[in-house]
């Protein structure tokens, strides 16, 4: 992992040293576990919390994505971006969304993630929810705005998406909301 570091002098770029770095990974290990007692202290000392990692993975993305719902509102709390992508182009709404985590959803919303958030793929949170049939997420985005119609770079929806991975409840939904 090595985060971006600011310039030393001419252009010379500074690194970090191992102990930094490892403290950095520790942060990380900490969100995968959901180790609030531990987190809490670090960022109540005023420890950034949109450290991204070395597959561009950031605090919040891990919380989301592992379902860790009181360290995502600790992290939001502390003034993580909720709309981040990662290498990947995914936001942490698409990975609680692949994960079918309402409440997570939820949380993402209401903290100011965009109910649309395409990568740059094009891919929406409602398109990660018609591939993995999560018909309770798919509802929720829904009702916030997501545009059922979206297409992606390829030339699909989220319609496409759930018949071609076998998603037949999010299929079957998403078939009653299109326009005849």
């Amino acid at each position: 992992m090595q985060p971006d570091s600011p310039q030393a002098g001419a252009g010379t770029p500074r690194t970090m040293d191992k102990d930094t770095l490892d403290f950095i990974q520790g942060l990380f290990e900490l969100v995968r576990a959901g180790d609030v007692a531990a987190l809490r202290p670090l960022l109540d000392k005023g420890i950034p919390t949109n450290f991204r990692n070395q597959r561009g993975d950031s605090l919040i993305m891990l919380a989301a994505y592992h379902g860790h719902l009181e360290t995502a509102q600790l992290l939001l709390e502390h003034g993580a971006d909720p709309s981040v992508f990662n290498d990947m182009g995914q936001t942490p709404l698409a990975g609680a969304a692949y994960k079918g985590n309402v409440p997570m959803v939820t949380m993402m919303l209401e903290h100011g993630a965009s109910v649309e958030s395409p990568g740059p793929d094009g891919k929406t949170a409602l398109m990660f929810a018609a591939m993995f049939n999560r018909v309770d997420v798919a509802q929720l985005l829904i009702a916030r705005g997501a545009k059922v119609d979206a297409v992606d770079s390829k030339g699909m929806t989220a319609l496409d998406y759930a018949r071609t991975m076998g998603a037949a409840d999010t299929a079957a939904l998403l078939e009653r909301l299109q326009t005849p």
